[in-house]
């Protein structure tokens, strides 16, 4: 597992990528969920918002060891 990534001479973190991933998949998860009305099931929006996007972040840190 790589901890840091090259980019053009610049060392990142690998879990800034990731979070920027995740996040970028979990917005998308967020329009989906508001387009079809599903956030009426939900209790709190903002809790439940932020457990898929630490969920979403685990399987993308489990992914990249494969990927990488």
């Amino acid at each position: 597992m790589r901890y840091q990534i090259d980019i053009y001479g610049v060392l990142v973190p690998a879990l800034l990528l990731w979070i920027i991933v995740a996040y970028a998949l979990s917005a998308l998860l967020r329009r989906l969920m508001q387009r079809f009305d599903l956030y009426r099931l939900v209790w709190h929006r903002a809790l439940f918002d932020f457990a898929i996007f630490i969920c979403i972040l685990g399987v993308v840190v489990y992914l990249s060891e494969y990927l990488a």
